[in-house]
């Protein structure tokens, strides 16, 4: 192992792009990602309920045991998920612990690294917890048009929810209304980027944080912001493909319209931050005004 990495920390936005990053940055030379996008150490932490975590990676790592395969990808999964139960059962706030797993095999690599959008939620002592955690901490938050967001996340909870497929379209629509009349708030929460932005700006340097619009990430200019902030080399990227996209519905325009009005404040606080909104975030706007 030569010289400290460069840890980089995505705290987010749910559904904004971070499982395509994730795919880039496991891809790419210059990173080491382990098998594992979310983590979810410094949430676990705040919230104390390492019992819970546990829990949940057990059963990911009985599943992949149940499955018996040789393939190398399952085998580094497993072992990924036995070496991060390890840490998890310390049951206490263990930085060592966390940054030794994240560099453990990382060889000459540069970068290493921890996506978990979750941590858009936390206070910000804790993500000053974050920022200082190491000498070269980076922070990126990736930023969505919000009511693409928000139908995202809903049709990811409706696909989760129903075991017939034909029962998703209503459960999708049904979940939608619940989120703009005060229900489905976790969904809601997800995107309180003027939330998020307020607290990553009061616990981390601005030369340690990176936002970037889910639109500059796939035309490319957003790539090269992204590998020259991180130190590493542009590689060539399919910028079309999506992870985790999830299964197409269309927004009904009721729901559309409620929810810009909904949103509204999200809008207002990114234009008033970065000077202006990109256009997918513009036709959403004028598609709830029509």
């Amino acid at each position: 192992m030569t010289g400290q990495p460069t840890y980089m920390v995505c705290v987010g936005a749910t559904k904004a792009g971070t499982s395509w990053l994730y795919s880039y940055l496991r891809a790419h030379p210059e990173c080491h990602m382990r098998s594992i996008k979310e983590l979810h150490y410094f949430d676990t932490v705040a919230k104390g309920n390492f019992a819970r975590q546990i829990a949940l990676k057990q059963a990911d790592l009985d599943a992949l045991r149940a499955r018996k395969s040789v393939l190398a990808r399952f085998s580094a999964r497993r072992r990924d998920l036995r070496d991060w139960i390890a840490v998890l059962e310390r049951g206490c706030e263990d930085i060592a612990a966390y940054l030794d797993y994240m560099t453990a095999g990382r060889g000459a690599r540069r970068v290493v690294g921890d996506i978990t959008p979750a941590y858009a939620l936390l206070s910000e002592p804790a993500l000053r917890r974050i920022a200082t955690m190491a000498a070269d901490v980076r922070v990126v938050y990736l930023l969505r048009d919000p009511v693409a967001r928000l139908w995202s996340q809903v049709r990811m909870l409706a696909r989760r929810r129903v075991r017939d497929m034909a029962d998703y379209a209503e459960t999708a629509r049904k979940l939608m209304e619940r989120a703009l009349t005060g229900g489905e708030a976790r969904a809601v929460v997800r995107g309180d980027y003027a939330g998020a932005l307020a607290r990553l700006d009061a616990a981390v340097d601005p030369r340690r944080l990176l936002v970037l619009f889910q639109d500059d990430l796939f035309s490319g200019d957003g790539l090269v912001r992204l590998t020259r902030y991180l130190g590493i080399a542009p590689v060539d990227a399919d910028l079309t493909r999506r992870v985790h996209e999830g299964v197409p519905l269309t927004l009904e325009a009721d729901h559309h319209a409620r929810a810009v009005a909904l949103l509204r404040p999200q809008y207002a606080y990114v234009e008033q931050r970065f000077g202006g909104l990109p256009e997918s975030w513009q036709r959403s706007l004028a598609r709830g005004a029509a």
